[in-house]
């Protein structure tokens, strides 16, 4: 076993001050838009803190383990083409702003809204599908990265019995996030993921540092300049052309993506209700780039230095516990997702091995409890709400909900044990995720912006997305080529089956085209079918409840009046002089890095930049992105505790109205 005594210590402190922190929040969740959205009482920097985490997860981390180990710091230059859609997306505060001002619970009672009940029912069926099958693996990577981090043993025994350690693992990582959703909902959910943010921001920090320092960078120039084939290297961007997954068309389709998929996926949708109003909204969406950023520098750092461990000379011992503990994993993918933790077992000491285990645990819990939250909401809310003719009483519809969320974690256990990993985690999760994205982005984007989109139009896009996502997805599973492999010659489906081969057999059709082909023939089928069909034009103010459909609650005080240079850029009255600092300062960030990416880009276009001298940039970017982490946990954190405080008092003054629950009333 890896863990001492004071590493399990440290661990099971963080548990019991989780589990206080959700106990303190159960009186305040006794109402469904409580348990749901936490009463839409929370501030900027307790959701950006929160929700970053959220999304983090442990089976995140691990995507983004295999990734950088395979293509080290170039991953990060083609990043930097998500910096104008991030300014952009900031500034005009796109999907998040709108969305907000519905004061839909869920995304699927927007398209009720939008559409009709129909179209809701169908919507909430295509997310809670496709959401619990691509949070199916999610347990089971988390367990068995915190098998091969403490070093368990794949069997232990009871009462004479052997058992698989795996199961248990994960059953105990479900049953803390059971328990606390349970205890308080949304409200638990985001205040437990806000201190676990922080703890993990203080930890990977801490982790990083102590890497930089333990491996010499000298160690790790040697390893990253061995290129492990011709056209790919670890530190030049420009040399990727024998990368198959991870290229710049990966990076460039993730910027379409950026745009298009806004809300639309759900796995964490408890968060897209729960600001004090829009404006609050659409502040934390400007705050979440910082917080994601840098931290998520622990994904390059861990990932250099475990390939360092694994391929210098200098570390050839610890190699060698590394790979023995592979060798019998059947399959290159559960390697390539084991290998990060089986290496930080050895190279992190005492007490800082349990305060990263500590902080993948939070990250693990974070998104599972989000997740757990999210999908047993949407069954209930889009899937069963909208058939009922009473309302359920507070009582039996936050019953109905626990239900449903215990029902989600049941089948995730269940998926878990069954599935056997044979792909990238991203390809996995892109294809998955793409089966409801790849429609519903249409219908978000043309419902909110686009008075001429119609029902029809947004049928079509669902529909296509969901075909087209689903072909890939099955197209490109093992199984599924051997059977298409031996499709007889003469067969009605041999020319469909020579296709769906070519498709399945081309690695450049990765997850992530697949994704693009679904969103391009899903924007299509919604802009065609609006503007062929019959002109309709939707009443968009009293949808986002403007002018005077406007509610007192979501009311923001007005500013001064800015210059129309400043409106024209984002910046309208509801931005006070603290706010337009705040969203200056953050937005210098991406600003900053946009016109590094288009310089250094126009520099290495005419002129040969070798990998020494960006291997030397890389190193500088590295402890300048660790020095901004340290000054952002700070600002953060004081935020953050700021906003807490303010969320409790706001929850104390609060009238719960039993109306609020989701219904669509007609008037």
């Amino acid at each position: 076993m890896n863990l001492g005594l004071l590493d399990w210590a440290i661990v099971a402190g963080l548990l019991a001050v989780l589990t206080a922190a959700a106990a303190r929040t159960r009186r305040f969740s006794k109402s469904v838009s409580g348990f749901l959205a936490a009463n839409r009482c929370a501030g900027r920097y307790l959701i950006s803190v929160a929700f970053n985490m959220a999304q983090l997860g442990v089976i995140t981390l691990v995507w983004y383990f295999q990734q950088n180990y395979d293509v080290g710091y170039t991953s990060i230059w083609w990043g930097l083409l998500e910096g104008p859609a991030m300014i952009v997306i900031a500034l005009t505060g796109w999907v998040v702003y709108r969305f907000r001002r519905t004061r839909a619970l869920t995304l699927a009672q927007f398209f009720e809204m939008r559409y009709s009940k129909r179209f809701r029912v169908f919507a909430g069926v295509v997310a809670f599908i496709s959401g619990i099958i691509n949070y199916g693996i999610f347990p089971g990577v988390g367990a068995r990265f915190f098998i091969a981090l403490a070093g368990l043993p794949e069997h232990f025994q009871l009462f004479g019995l052997t058992l698989a350690t795996l199961p248990l693992v994960m059953a105990v990582l479900l049953g803390i996030a059971l328990l606390l959703v349970f205890l308080g909902g949304q409200i638990a959910v985001m205040v437990t993921d806000f201190l676990q943010g922080i703890f993990a921001h203080m930890v990977f920090l801490a982790v990083i540092l102590f890497l930089l320092i333990a491996i010499p960078w000298e160690h790790v120039a040697e390893t990253l300049l061995s290129a492990p084939a011709a056209g790919e290297s670890m530190v030049h961007p420009f040399r990727l052309q024998g990368e198959e997954n991870f290229n710049v068309w990966y990076w460039v389709i993730s910027v379409v993506v950026l745009f298009y998929g806004m809300r639309a996926w759900q796995g964490d949708q408890g968060y897209n209700a729960a600001a004090r109003n829009a404006h609050e909204a659409q502040m934390a969406n400007i705050l979440n780039g910082w917080r994601f950023r840098v931290l998520m520098l622990i994904t390059i750092v861990l990932p250099i230095c475990v390939r360092t461990l694994m391929h210098h000379p200098e570390y050839a011992a610890q190699a060698a516990v590394v790979n023995d503990a592979l060798a019998p994993l059947p399959t290159d993918a559960l390697r390539s997702e084991l290998r990060t933790p089986y290496a930080t077992a050895v190279l992190l000491p005492a007490g800082l091995l349990g305060l990263f285990c500590a902080a993948m645990l939070a990250a693990s819990i974070s998104t599972h409890d989000t997740y757990l939250h999210s999908w047993g909401a949407i069954f209930v809310q889009d899937v069963i709400l909208p058939f009922r003719k009473k309302p359920l009483s507070p009582r039996a519809h936050l019953a109905l909900l626990r239900a449903s969320i215990c029902g989600v974690a049941v089948f995730a256990f269940c998926f878990s044990a069954w599935y056997e990993p044979s792909q990238y985690i991203a390809m996995f999760l892109a294809l998955t995720g793409a089966v409801f994205v790849g429609g519903a982005g249409s219908a978000i984007i043309g419902g909110l912006y686009w008075k001429r989109g119609t029902t029809a139009a947004a049928w079509s896009a669902m529909v296509l997305g969901l075909t087209t996502s689903g072909f890939g997805i099955i197209v490109k599973q093992d199984f599924v080529g051997e059977w298409l492999a031996a499709c007889a010659p003469g067969s009605l489906l041999a020319p469909l089956a020579r296709c769906a081969l070519r498709i399945h057999e081309n690695p450049w059709i990765t997850g992530q085209v697949m994704t693009f082909i679904a969103i391009a023939v899903s924007i299509g089928a919604y802009v065609l079918v609006s503007l062929l069909g019959p002109r309709r034009e939707f009443d968009l103010d009293k949808l986002l409840h403007r002018g005077r459909y406007e509610v007192e609650e979501d009311r923001v005080e007005q500013g001064t009046e800015h210059a129309s240079w400043l409106k024209k850029l984002g910046f309208t009255n509801e931005f006070s002089g603290r706010d337009k600092w705040v969203t200056f300062v953050t937005l210098s960030w991406p600003l900053f890095w946009t016109a590094v990416f288009l310089a250094g880009t126009a520099y290495n276009v005419v002129a040969s930049v070798s990998d020494q001298t960006w291997l030397a940039w890389w190193r500088g970017w590295t402890w300048f992105v660790l020095g901004t982490g340290a000054v952002v946990m700070v600002w953060f954190t004081i935020g953050g505790f700021s906003n807490l405080r303010d969320m409790f008092r706001r929850l104390e003054a609060h009238r719960d109205d039993v109306t609020d629950d989701g219904r669509i009333r007609r008037e």
